[in-house]
């Protein structure tokens, strides 16, 4: 006896399309569990040449995100994305008193108690002056 090609299709469709939708389905609603993070920008600073930004900002993923200040170097006017890479890390909640020195270079005052993540000599070929 011969299995019509209809009752293989709708079998095809069974096996296969049903476990795809509740695979995805899980995974949408697992998704929406997870905890979002957001940037709190604190200062901006465009560079002298205005190729960049300088921001100085703090991310917050959760009530138990412990304090933090950063720094990163965004496009000019670009906004700064939650995801933002930064060149500078703390575990502290600082002011960096953030600047462009005269030679193009930046300057940044870290706290001598913060218990320091990540701190880079340089970003995007500029030096950066910790004072």
């Amino acid at each position: 006896m011969a299995i019509s090609s209809k009752f293989r299709f709708r079998n095809l469709m069974l096996f296969t399309t049903l476990p795809a939708l509740l695979v995805g389905a899980l995974l949408w609603l697992l998704a929406g569990a997870l905890p979002t993070c957001s940037s709190i920008e604190r200062a901006r600073l465009t560079a002298p040449d205005a190729t960049f930004d300088l921001v100085v900002f703090a991310r917050t993923c959760g009530p138990d995100t412990e304090p933090n200040t950063q720094a990163a170097l965004i496009p000019a006017g670009a906004a700064l994305a939650d995801d933002a890479v930064s060149f500078l890390s703390i575990g502290a909640d600082a002011d960096l008193a953030p600047r462009w020195d005269g030679f193009g270079n930046i300057e940044l005052t870290v706290p001598v108690a913060a218990k320091i993540h990540r701190q880079d000599d340089a970003v995007a070929g500029i030096a950066v002056i910790y004072r």
